[in-house]
């Protein structure tokens, strides 16, 4: 019987945010919706929106963690994740992040006309993403 579990490593510029041999299957946050990859997948190159990675172990635990877009390659039962930042679910401090929400609306509704409105609101995705996340943890 094949093997059901492969590795999923996380890898920011910074560093690598997770990886493990024993993942028995992932939910990552495609551009065109979310996809899911078990075991012995087809080799798979796709981007990443902003959203959430949900994976399970096969000791049943299961995590999650904030991602910032990016890509994600499925080769020979290993998933990577290319990404500008991530964060496990653990890892968020929750009222960093609903301070970084409540500086990214203000910044928004200042309608000051030296602000970039397409950065601003990614900015405000991007936190409401990792507050959200932090949330189902905490």
């Amino acid at each position: 019987m094949p093997d059901k579990t492969f590795k999923l490593e996380v890898i920011t510029p910074d560093r690598v945010v997770f990886s493990e041999d024993d993942v028995t299957s992932v939910v990552a946050p495609g551009v065109e919706g979310y996809l899911g990859v078990l075991a012995n997948h087809a080799p798979l190159m796709t981007a990443l929106a902003i959203g959430h990675v949900d994976f399970r172990r096969a000791d049943g635990s299961a995590d999650e963690m904030a991602i910032s877009g990016g890509f994600m390659e499925v080769f020979e039962n290993t998933v990577t994740i290319l990404t500008e930042t991530a964060e496990l679910a653990s890892e968020i401090d929750l009222e960093r992040a609903e301070a970084a929400v409540h500086r990214a609306e203000e910044r928004i509704a200042s309608h000051r006309p030296d602000i970039d409105m397409d950065r601003a609101q990614a900015a405000l995705h991007r936190a409401m993403n990792r507050l959200n996340v932090a949330r189902r943890v905490h």
